[in-house]
């Protein structure tokens, strides 16, 4: 869920030293039948008989933010395409577009403002898929710490991650007008809210689908239940407009140039994720079961209250899952080109190129989830209700 780029926080100015045009697709002729009028049959799958190995970088440990994975894997969606799909968990020190530009996985999760960090810095990294549609990040606060905008962050202690997680954060203040090197204290935050919960933080950085939570399954000692949501106050950064593209599907740019077997792999792999993802909008708690089946440390009503939440980010998806908005992506791109962080360095020092992202990767995969009757747009979507557990169990 987190750490993609390995950047100390108080070095964030040397960002762009590790390194958020629209393609079209060629539509394919409608089938007739012989009366003339449209088949609504899906194309005859080809015969596979050896399956295309792939390798998936995670950006996190095992968890239902990236259930739609492991759902197109448990359910067949990989397989159905001719994929023999290997899942490789995230880490702290595992930089997800790093391990694609090397070479040793084909395709990597991260978030976008890193992911174009890395490219400015010479990787050759396309976005082919935006999964998540909207950003999942949060400050919260106790509610005596009055803080319900980021204008409220002037004088308190900020916790944030680091490692390219906080772009948000500095976004949010250097439009309130705050300097973050002045105006506030910031702390490096492990990744818990304990720092929240002790009092040494003010506000902790937190991810609807996972540290938010977290401080929901904690007791209150003063009541000796459960926290609310009343105990707290919520900044989102995308209600705050400085929201920045997050979890997305990344391909090597110079395959898809040059190797057309693996530009038709990137077109069965995203429809097989997104499939999967659509399987997870429908079937809540069974992809909260496949998750908790593939090793997540996390309990179980924790993970159903990440997959609920995780479905809020991606649906409903008017253009149709994985598209990529060209708003979205242009206020990403401008924000990490204006956000100055504590040496007044910003995330990017000039704009992304135009091969930076494609849509001709996922406007053929939807064409394919279309044939298989798949709803990619989600447009009657409503998230459950969740009942957290003490500690998430």
């Amino acid at each position: 869920m987190k750490r993609s780029v390995r950047v100390a926080f108080a070095g964030i100015a040397a960002l762009s030293l590790l390194v958020a045009a629209c393609g079209g697709s060629d539509e394919a002729a409608d089938e007739v039948t012989e009366d003339t009028t449209e088949s609504t049959e899906a194309p005859a799958a080809e015969t596979c008989t050896t399956p295309t190995p792939v390798k998936l970088q995670l950006q996190w440990f095992i968890q239902a933010q990236f259930a739609g994975y492991f759902a197109a894997q448990d359910q067949g969606f990989y397989a159905d395409q001719c994929l023999d799909v290997t899942i490789v968990e995230g880490g702290v020190d595992i930089v997800p577009q790093t391990e694609l530009a090397n070479g040793n996985v084909d395709f990597a999760i991260s978030w976008v403002s890193k992911a174009l960090a890395s490219r400015e810095a010479g990787a050759n990294i396309v976005n082919i898929a935006q999964v998540f549609q909207r950003s999942g990040t949060l400050q919260v606060s106790f509610k005596d710490k009055n803080i319900t905008k980021p204008e409220d962050f002037k004088g308190k202690k900020i916790g944030n991650w680091g490692f390219g997680n906080e772009f948000e954060i500095f976004a949010a203040l250097t439009k309130a007008g705050l300097d973050p090197a002045k105006d506030v204290t910031l702390v490096q935050q492990q990744f818990d809210m304990v720092g929240l919960l002790s009092g040494d933080i003010d506000a902790a950085e937190a991810m609807t689908y996972n540290e938010y939570a977290q401080v929901l399954e904690a007791i209150n000692p003063a009541t000796g239940a459960l926290y609310t949501a009343d105990d707290f106050n919520v900044v989102s950064y995308e209600e705050a407009g400085v929201g920045m593209l997050q979890d997305a599907i990344w391909a090597s740019g110079e395959r898809l140039a040059s190797d057309a077997a693996y530009a038709d792999t990137a077109v069965k792999f995203v429809a097989a994720s997104l499939q999967g993802w659509a399987y997870c909008r429908d079937n809540v708690e069974a992809c909260r079961d496949i998750v908790l089946a593939k090793g997540s440390k996390l309990g179980a009503s924790h993970q159903l209250w990440q997959m609920n939440e995780v479905n809020k980010l991606i649906w409903p998806a008017a253009n149709g899952v994985g598209f990529i908005d060209q708003a979205a992506w242009d206020r990403t791109a401008q924000l990490s080109l204006e956000t100055k962080n504590l040496e007044g360095g910003t995330v990017l020092t000039k704009a992304p190129d135009a091969e930076a992202y494609t849509n001709d990767i996922v406007t053929k995969a939807l064409d394919i989830l279309a044939g298989l009757g798949v709803d990619t747009s989600g447009s009657a979507y409503a998230p459950i209700e969740v009942t957290l557990n003490e500690g998430g169990n």
